[in-house]
Formats: structure tokens, sequence, C-alpha cells
């Protein structure tokens, strides 16, 4: 019955930053509406103009704090417009879930696992680990799901951001060393629809947490590093209801024949 607190976590103006700050509340959450909307200044996150800089932060989804622990959490929010109090132009989750919450994709429950590589620099965010200061390390090949200390650098920030994950009641699937050094991998999923994005936003929350303990940055650059060394991504993994039932596989063909025609404006 004691106070708690709760970490909001949102996303910055560049679409990529990741921002937080915490609150106390009375008592132990239950549910979403256990957490008041709250503010920020978003003239400081590239989100508004100086001269009407209130932003407002709408809960959406929480999670165990495996930081705090006890009844502690962590929040991840939408950003709204505190005048008109609609998504702002950076909360793309706003759309995403509006298309998710249409009776049609609903019913074809939409599956996601998400492969999120990512780099780990030293703490000036020059340098891969396992790399030396002025040069390059040996060839590729050794590093991709490596062991040993010759080999698998940084391996003390994936397995303890693997378990934080767990803890939060993340649907990590599992975690591998990269083809490049000081490079790793863990998989989100399988996942349903918009809750897959708000998970893998939450995880790379707690990894980015999780790398400041150990004097560490995280990189998500596609190429961290010029030249003939592995880039870095986010392999995703689909299917539908259709897709996963007898002759699903005609669906599935017929989903590339539709993502073909505008393959150039994913790309």
């Amino acid at each position: 019955g004691g106070k708690v607190q709760v970490e909001y976590i949102w996303i910055g103006g560049s679409g990529l930053d990741l921002r937080a700050k915490t609150r106390t509340l009375p008592k132990k959450v239950e549910s979403l509406k256990d957490i008041p909307n709250w503010n920020y200044d978003g003239s400081s996150t590239g989100q508004a103009e100086g001269n009407y800089s209130e932003i407002f932060l709408k809960p959406v989804k929480f999670v165990p704090d495996p930081f705090r622990r006890g009844d502690n959490i962590i929040c991840l929010c939408e950003c709204l417009d505190a005048t008109t109090m609609k998504a702002i132009p950076t909360n793309n989750r706003s759309d995403a879930n509006q298309i998710f919450t249409d009776k049609k994709v609903v019913n074809e429950e939409p599956w996601y696992g998400i492969e999120q590589e990512y780099t780990l620099f030293g703490p000036e965010g020059n340098t891969p680990l396992g790399w030396p200061n002025n040069g390059f390390p040996a060839p590729q090949g050794p590093y991709y799901c490596s062991v040993g200390t010759n080999f698998a650098h940084g391996r003390q920030v994936a397995e303890a951001h693997y378990r934080a994950c767990l803890y939060a009641g993340i649907d990590i699937s599992g975690i591998n060393a990269e083809v490049m050094a000081g490079q790793w991998e863990y998989q989100i999923g399988p996942s349903v629809g918009i809750d897959s994005g708000d998970q893998m936003w939450l995880s790379r929350y707690l990894l980015n947490r999780v790398a400041e303990d150990f004097g560490a940055i995280v990189s998500y650059e596609p190429k961290p590093i010029k030249g003939d060394w592995n880039g870095a991504g986010a392999h995703t993994n689909y299917s539908t209801k259709s897709m996963r039932a007898d002759g699903g596989y005609k669906v599935i063909l017929d989903a590339i024949k539709k993502l073909e025609k505008v393959h150039d404006i994913h790309m």
C-alpha cells in the first residue's frame, strides 16, 4: 500500500531518441487508469516551440521496473499537443494504433517477430567494444554466435538486458553475438499487433539503461562503421492468421505481390 515510482518514457524529437522522467504515485498501479497523464517541455526535445512548449504524456503500456523492482513500474507514453490533445507529428503510434484496432486487422491477429541488431561502443562513442583505439580488429568470421573473451565483446550488457526484459515481462525470445565485433542481436516476439512496437521501444529503453551501468553506448545505426563491416538492422518476421492456416502459402504470395508494387517507397 506504499508509494511507488513510475518511470514515464517517450520518444523524442528525432524519432529515435528516448526520454524519461519519474513520478511518485500514492499506491500500487493496477491498470492504465491508475496512471495520470503528465507533461514535459517539448522545446527541450525538439517537439515544440519555446513560446508554448507543453506536451502531454498519455500512458499506453506499463511493465514492472527491473531496476527499482518492487511495485515500481516503467510506462510507455504517447505524446499529445497540450492545446488540442491530439498526436504531435513525431507520435507515429497514434496512426498505427488506428490501423491495428481496425476490426479486419484484429481478426487477422498479425504476429511480429523483430530481430533487433545493435552495436556497443565505448563511452566516447567512437570505438566499438573489442576494437583497438586506432585500427581494426581481426576480420569478421569468429564473432558471430561467439564464445570467449577474444571474440564475444559486450556479453555482460547483452545478458543483463536479457534478464531485465524477462523481469519486465517483455516477449524476448533470444540473443546472440553478431557478425561484427561488438555487435549483438536480440529478438522480440512473437507479439501481436501494436504490442510488438510497444515492446520493442520498451526493450530499447531497457537496453540503454543497462548500458549506462557498463559505461557503454548503444547504436542502432544501420552502418555504424564504414567499409566491409557488417551492418545492423531490425529484421521483421510477419504473419497473419490466414497465412498461418491451411493454404496460407497462397496468402503469403498474394501479400508479396501487393508489397512489390510499393517496394521503392518502402525502401
